[in-house]
């Protein structure tokens, strides 16, 4: 089955018809999400933006109209990486920007062959040593989350313009006073019952990459070295963020499930197609379940680590937590990008369609997306191949 782009190893793929050209294409005019950071629909709608051309996410022009996605990779592309991985990032650079139509050219970073793509894409560019440590960067983070890729790009000196990483005000506050609400027990044991400024400015600090003073005393609570003081509590902010997306996408998955059982496309399909979407609905919606039960364990072994510190005062189950904070911070975030990117895409191209119903042919499109993201290895249900 068809992801977006049809890939080849040795150089990079062109697409040019059938199925991968409608994905490619629905893509492309769809807002970015947790999978896909969508620069060609940013240049579309926000290039008249003064910050858009002052700040740019790439220096290169063509690199700043393409699509990064992360991609689940089947088992012919695992062969071309020198190490096992389950997701790797793609990025696609369309043939024409304002039409996706007519395709584009994918290539994996980091895949082999990836250095002599760079070498020839980059050829007449003066900053593509930026560029290309930006592409790695992205490629080391579970997701591409706005929230998430804002932070990430902002610890390792990357500021872009924000019509580049939007996230609604709205999103910003309710994430802050959730956040506050889960650290204000430790704040309690650290500081007494102070006033509400405390844990909220205590909250602050995690949520930033402020390590100054304030944190100190966790710190030497935790006996953590600098380096992995930072990077546990940038993996535990990012728990925190993803604790609250769950929340959230859990409910709105119990809708996305039964609008793929339910949803009855606008035509009578053909024998093939019809067989397709009898067996994959099933099999999807049990294997969105099953990804939803892998993010409430992953998220149990943080719970459990924090309350053993703030409740019995134990540090060495939260220590030990933020030791492993970016191997679970990874696992974590794979698995909400990918109930995120369904969930936003199946908005986008279900209930938020302006024609009508779709056709079968369409639909089923769309439910392939969803299996390239859902494939579990059989022998063993609870890891990805992402």
């Amino acid at each position: 089955m068809s992801g977006t782009v049809r890939h080849r190893s040795e150089r990079h793929s062109l697409v040019r018809t059938g199925a991968e050209v409608r994905s490619l294409a629905a893509l492309g005019e769809s807002a970015s999400t947790s999978r896909v950071l969508n620069l060609s629909h940013i240049f579309k709608t926000l290039k008249q933006e003064p910050d858009y051309h002052k700040h740019p996410f790439f220096q290169d022009a063509r690199l700043n109209r393409g699509i990064i996605l992360k991609h689940t990779l089947r088992g012919n592309e695992t062969g071309i990486f020198s190490q096992a991985r389950r997701t790797a990032t793609k990025i696609i650079l369309p043939f024409d920007p304002e039409d996706l139509r007519s395709g584009g050219a994918s290539i994996f970073v980091n895949e082999a062959g990836f250095e002599r793509f760079c070498r020839e894409f980059f050829i007449n560019s003066t900053n593509s040593v930026q560029d290309i440590e930006l592409l790695r960067l992205l490629d080391g983070i579970p997701s591409l989350d706005p929230f998430l890729v804002r932070e990430f790009l902002s610890r390792n000196g990357y500021k872009p313009a924000v019509c580049y990483l939007k996230i609604s005000p709205a999103d910003v506050q309710n994430m802050v006073a959730f956040a506050v609400s889960e650290i204000e027990r430790l704040v309690k044991v650290a500081f007494g019952n102070g006033p509400d400024t405390a844990t909220a400015k205590f909250a602050g600090k995690v949520l930033s990459n402020e390590m100054d003073k304030d944190l100190v005393p966790l710190q030497q609570t935790l006996r953590l070295n600098d380096a992995s003081f930072s990077e546990g509590i940038f993996s535990w902010r990012g728990f925190l963020y993803y604790k609250w997306r769950y929340l959230e996408l859990r409910a709105r998955m119990e809708k996305v499930i039964e609008g793929i059982m339910m949803y009855r496309p606008r035509d009578f399909p053909e024998k093939a197609v019809e067989s397709y979407l009898k067996e994959s609905r099933p099999e999807i919606c049990s294997s969105i379940l099953k990804i939803t039960e892998a993010i409430g364990r992953n998220l149990k072994i943080y719970d459990q680590a924090y309350g053993a510190l703030v409740d019995r005062q134990e540090p060495a189950q939260f220590r030990q937590f933020l030791l492993d904070g970016p191997k679970l911070f990874y696992e974590l975030g794979e698995r909400v990008a990918i109930l995120d990117h369904i969930g936003s895409f199946w908005a986008y191209r279900i209930s938020g369609t302006k024609s009508g119903r779709i056709t079968s042919l369409e639909y089923s499109d769309i439910l392939m997306n969803f299996e390239d993201c859902l494939e579990y290895q059989d022998e063993d249900e609870d890891e990805l191949v992402c």
